[in-house]
């Protein structure tokens, strides 16, 4: 026989039942682990058997009538339940929103989610073959951009767009480190709303370097392409490294950067196996001058696997380089100086050399409006809504990461400047818009679809598929 138990949210009260193993049929139990009942969690697994992480024990983050108080001291009861082995089921986490936690909501959030990750780990879902591909994106940001080109500025919120995350440990409340990585909402983005920026303060013969990302990404025989995007200050330099294992267990990292040399000659150069030099890219936005692209050619086998990639950070050295100089050459006041640092990550990219995304020709596709609604806004513009929607006019299926959509306001001047609005972002093959504002010189709107390749990869405006639509009298 079960004792199950539950806590009606409206009233606190609590309320219970006797139920035989012969009548219990579900798929999952909710249950609540209050103060004074720290042997629920254990007794539910118990008698669920083989079932026990079906049985989902309840936090309430405010605390109410909660084991550990839950707020800033929900991990304690997550540290019982991982203990007696059962799930949980976290009620209310929007309590550091609503309560104005200090000393902001973003720095807040970290903080109390290290908690969680610090009882429980996290369960990283990183693909098992190339491509791999992050821009950091969280799904939220104050402005969105792509390519380095700011498309939005306006804040939103979209948690379909979230990328792959990196591994940044919470510091808020310890000693301020030299050097912090972090995500940052602040500066312009690369792609998406966030970027990971490293800034402090490094001394000159230092390299400091911080893990993105750990998994298990099997190579091939070849060569792989490997893209990324830094937007840093002038006597900051920044690279990446790449951790492989091999079959028999040995370990071998790869350092790739521009400047190979800056960082060869610095204290910690011996930590690498092998250097690999990267080089700019020509931005497919001219305009872009903040955000630099690099590309490196990286031999793989197939007997390794990569399982890191990290982040690496020096400070530039005016002068001449001598790769075999040795450390001890500059001066101790120079080398134990600390200088200011500053860079930010913008995205990576890791493709198989012959493995590049193939976008369908416009053509290819057919686009449907649906649910047309024109209303009057005011006496000089409309609102539109409406569903756009497209797909392969073949038998193939298309397998893309996501759709950005644009619009373009066509007026009758063919010498006017074209307006292009950038409306959002679809994970499926459609997208809904609400009361866009049209202004009645528009004579026609031109819809974009771009599609987005999972190695990162975005086909060329002109060569997306689109959809007309003229404005109703």
């Amino acid at each position: 026989m079960m004792q199950l138990q539950w806590v009606a949210i409206s009233t606190g009260k609590i309320s219970s039942t006797s139920i035989t193993s012969h009548s219990l049929i579900c798929v999952m139990a909710y249950l609540s682990i209050i103060h004074g009942r720290e042997k629920y969690p254990r007794d539910s697994a118990a008698t669920a058997g083989d079932r026990k992480y079906d049985v989902y024990m309840g936090i309430d983050v405010f605390g109410r009538n909660t084991f550990g108080g839950g707020q800033w001291k929900t991990n304690v009861a997550l540290d019982l339940l991982k203990k007696d082995d059962v799930s949980t089921a976290i009620f209310a986490p929007g309590w550091i929103y609503e309560t104005k936690q200090q000393p902001d909501f973003q720095s807040a959030q970290n903080r109390w989610w290290a908690l969680v990750e610090k009882s429980w780990d996290v369960l990283r879902g990183y693909p098992k073959r190339l491509p791999f591909y992050s821009d950091f994106d969280q799904g939220h940001g104050y402005q969105v951009s792509s390519e380095g080109l700011q498309v939005s500025g306006d804040p939103w919120n979209n948690i379909s767009c979230q990328s792959f995350q990196p591994m940044l440990k919470y510091t808020g409340d310890e000693v301020q480190p030299p050097v912090r990585t972090s995500i940052n909402f602040k500066d312009e983005p690369y792609s998406g709303g966030n970027c990971v920026t490293v800034q402090g303060s490094l001394r000159q013969n230092a390299i400091f370097s911080e893990q993105l990302f750990n998994g298990g990404l099997s190579m091939e025989d070849g060569y792989v392409h490997l893209f990324y995007s830094v937007n840093a200050e002038a006597n900051s330099d920044l690279g990446l490294s790449l951790d492989f294992l091999s079959r028999n267990k040995e370990n071998t990292s790869i350092l790739i950067a521009e400047d190979i040399a800056i960082f060869s000659r610095k204290k910690q150069h011996r930590l690498y196996s092998s250097y690999v030099q990267s080089d700019k890219v020509e931005p497919h936005a001219p305009d872009n001058q903040n955000w630099v692209i690099y590309r490196a050619t990286v031999q793989s086998s197939a007997s390794y696997t990569l399982i890191g990639i990290n982040i690496v950070c020096t400070l530039k050295t005016s002068g001449k380089i001598n790769s075999e100089a040795d450390e001890d050459e500059s001066s101790e006041e120079d080398a134990n100086r600390l200088w200011p640092y500053h860079a930010s990550l913008g995205h990576i990219s890791i493709r198989n050399m012959d493995e590049n995304t193939q976008f369908p020709s416009a053509e290819s596709w057919v686009t449907e409006g649906k649910y047309i609604s024109w209303s009057n806004n005011s006496n000089t513009s409309k609102l539109l809504s409406l569903k756009i929607s497209w797909k392969l006019n073949t038998s193939h299926q298309a397998s893309f990461m996501k759709y950005n959509i644009y619009v373009e306001k066509l007026i009758g001047d063919s010498n006017a400047k074209v307006s292009r609005s950038f409306l959002g972002v679809a994970t499926v093959e459609a997208f809904y818009m609400s009361d866009l504002q049209v202004p009645d010189e528009v004579t026609s709107l031109k819809f974009i679809i771009q599609a987005c390749g999972r190695d990162g990869s975005r086909q060329g405006l002109e060569e997306c598929p689109k959809l007309f639509l003229v404005p109703v009298e």
